[in-house]
């Protein structure tokens, strides 16, 4: 489940005071969870820009630990790149589309890939807000689990707990660095798309068109090359999401 000061349409989280009035279930249902986000509202009024800490504060008074928060984050990120991975094939598909048409069909075509690419663009925007909703709550997560190392006064306790921070760190960088891989890889592929766009908005004749099947070849490859890159990291995501649900990640 989301928290409910997470939009799923822009998929980043919302200031607190958005959240209090988007969401009925934080104002009648749960008072406690409302309170917690009005008092989160007034903190960061009163102390600007730097709020994170009453961020994480108030949704731990709701039970809402950054395990939890990372978990959902994680969650979604995944689901961004699973779009974002559908959406750029079938733009790669409109765009292999287009070099078989000719005559009034090139213009139908053609507009539907100039939306496509939109639409890929606007999905690989998500990807990376998702990366950053993921590295601020996993930062703060691995702070606070080390400087809590230091209240445990069991030195067998204390021992435990730092070999599971430390394969927990493992576990997310790994993830994290598939994500990073995904997510710039993507990036050369949606220019080479645009720029052909372009390209075409001005030159939209039958010999232009013929001159991108070599082109359109190169892309797939890049294209595949992509989308093997999406798959890896979306399994590493989902990897994650399961030692963390199994016990396998911090109580922070």
């Amino acid at each position: 489940m989301l928290p409910p000061d997470y939009d799923p349409f822009t998929k980043v989280r919302l200031s607190p005071e958005t959240a209090i009035h988007m969401h009925p279930n934080t104002v009648a249902s749960q008072p406690a969870r409302a309170r917690a986000l009005f008092a989160l509202a007034l903190t960061c009024t009163l102390v600007g820009t730097s709020c994170s800490s009453a961020y994480y504060k108030a949704w731990d008074l709701v039970g809402w630990q950054k395990r939890d928060l990372l978990v959902d984050f994680v969650q979604q990120g995944r689901n961004d790149q699973t779009e974002a991975k559908e959406q750029i094939q079938e733009t790669y598909k409109s765009f292999q589309e287009l070099t078989g048409k000719d005559g009034g069909e090139l213009e139908v075509v053609y507009k539907r890939l100039s939306k496509d690419l939109t639409r890929s663009k606007d999905a690989a925007a998500h990807v990376t807000k998702s990366i950053r909703n993921i590295e601020d709550t996993a930062n703060a997560m691995f702070t606070e689990w080390q400087k809590e190392l230091a209240e445990i006064e069991t030195p067998e306790l204390r021992a435990r707990s730092e070999v599971l921070l430390g394969d927990t760190k493992l576990r997310y960088g790994k993830m994290l660095g598939a994500m990073r891989d995904a997510e710039s890889s993507m990036k050369p592929i949606l220019r080479k798309f645009e720029d052909h766009v372009v390209f075409l908005k001005h030159n939209l004749n039958a010999k232009s068109i013929a001159d991108l099947q070599t082109t359109a070849d190169r892309i797939g490859t890049d294209v595949s090359r992509l989308i093997d890159d999406m798959e890896s990291s979306i399994r590493e995501a989902s990897k994650f999401i399961d030692s963390m649900e199994k016990g396998g990640g911090a109580s922070s």
